[in-house]
């Protein structure tokens, strides 16, 4: 019984919805050199202006945490930009049905799905060389995102999903 109440906490700690993060990057690039950033200059974000702004002032404090300081002649450019897209949902209830006799069975099931898509955002963050306006480092990041979440709730919601793409940073070697 012990055993059984261990799992289900694993089952319930692993499934809370947590950003997943890639990265790739140059292996050239000496990543302990880079000291200032600044905002990609034709920065499309395909986010809501509300969005946008929060997701800037949160990469701003991610960066400064990074040891990274804000320049108008920066060593790197930071771009990021967003997409939605919805899966089904992963809930459903299973239906069958079946009979037979005679050394002979016929059986037909479904599934039905209980509730709605989900919709997901994610957000790929580029480090760009300023001098060569060349990619060095990229994170995509994809987690579960609530479009009628409060204010608060979409910040950390965010601030989430920018910890998470910083994790891989600067690249381990």
């Amino acid at each position: 019984m012990k055993i059984f109440k261990y799992f289900a906490l694993l089952a319930i700690v692993t499934s809370c919805n947590t950003p997943k993060a890639v990265f790739d990057y140059d292996e050239k690039v000496d990543f302990s050199e880079l000291k200032t950033y600044g905002i990609y200059p034709d920065l499309v974000s395909n986010l809501n202006q509300l969005d946008e702004q929060r997701l800037l002032g949160i990469l701003s404090e991610e960066m400064a945490q990074e040891g990274f300081t804000s320049a108008e002649s920066p060593q790197i450019y930071v771009n990021f930009y967003t997409n939605q897209y919805e899966t089904a949902s992963r809930n459903s209830l299973g239906v069958g049905v079946g009979g037979g006799g005679g050394n002979m069975g016929v059986g037909i099931s479904g599934g039905i799905p209980i509730g709605g898509p989900e919709t997901y955002l994610r957000i790929t963050f580029d480090f760009i060389d300023a001098n060569s306006d060349s990619l060095i480092w990229q994170a995509i990041v994809d987690s579960k995102f609530n479009l009628n979440a409060s204010p608060q709730k979409r910040e950390e919601q965010l601030r989430a999903m920018v910890e998470e793409a910083l994790e891989g940073y600067p690249p381990k070697k």
